[in-house]
């Protein structure tokens, strides 16, 4: 496959954006910013959780159903779930696209379970001893936060590795809680989980994006195309290779692609500047 710069420019070429990418000024407009307004860790936890959860279609989109679905549980939103009553959680109306209000009902019944019994999460995402990545770790996460409702339709909301997904949402949320806060961005609050595990959220941007450079060459965006991505990432960051989501991210946003055909020079990196 051809690709757009030469393998011994493509490091220093991800870096730039990466770091273009990985600042503040990326927050306002991305479903990062909805954790971002709340102090406890708990409360961020339980809200990247879910945002994560309903983080497809348009960015705007997202914030619209996030901002809807938190307004009601306040500046605590762990503690208005745990106390709150059945009627409580049926009048909240929690919903996005596809996520339908008697999946949200499910989803808010499964956290109030979960804090209810745990302080976090992060427990729930622990490897086993020679497991390379999170990938069981979120089929197991799934089995112990859903429960009974494991074969409705509203499990399709909670992706399963090893059912093939590339599970982009969960990954999502796992790069959020698991990489470094230095940056400003993600928020590094499980300290027990190591970053050089984490996978990269695969999406149809990414991946094409990854095409593109030549870091994959899969065509579906499943958990094959994730294992390949992770290889490629975690040859050029062996300690956290998921840094480079927001090169794809940065790269993609850019349109630099489209104005670069494949296997040709490309023009000088222009900074972002947002």
């Amino acid at each position: 496959m051809a690709h757009l710069i030469s393998p011994e420019d493509l490091q220093a070429w991800l870096e730039h954006w990466a770091r273009e990418y990985e600042q503040p000024h990326f927050i306002p407009l991305d479903p990062i910013s909805i954790p971002h307004r709340y102090e406890r860790p708990e409360d961020i936890e339980c809200v990247a959780f879910m945002t994560a959860i309903i983080a497809w279609g348009r960015r705007s989109s997202i914030l619209q159903s996030a901002n809807r679905m938190f307004a009601p549980l306040g500046d605590s939103p762990v503690a208005t779930l745990v106390d709150a009553s059945e009627s409580d959680l049926a009048s909240w109306h929690w919903a996005h696209r596809t996520l339908m209000p008697e999946d949200g009902l499910r989803f808010m019944q499964a956290l109030q379970r979960w804090y209810r019994n745990h302080h976090s999460m992060e427990k729930g995402f622990q490897r086993k001893a020679g497991e390379t990545d999170y990938h069981a770790a979120i089929d197991r996460f799934r089995i112990a936060f859903a429960g009974d409702w494991l074969a409705t339709r509203s499990a399709k909301h909670l992706a399963s590795p090893e059912q093939g997904s590339a599970a982009k949402r969960l990954h999502l949320f796992l790069r959020w809680m698991v990489r470094s806060a230095q940056r400003g961005v993600d928020f590094g609050l499980w300290t027990n989980t190591p970053a050089a595990y984490l996978s990269c959220p695969l999406d149809v941007h990414s991946g094409q994006v990854g095409r593109a450079l030549g870091l994959l060459e899969r065509k579906a965006n499943d958990q094959r195309a994730v294992r390949e991505l992770d290889a490629a990432l975690r040859r050029l960051d062996a300690e956290d290779p998921v840094r480079f989501d927001f090169a794809l991210f940065g790269i993609g946003e850019s349109g630099i692609l489209k104005e670069t055909p494949l296997g040709a020079k490309p023009k000088p990196i222009v900074p972002f500047r947002g």
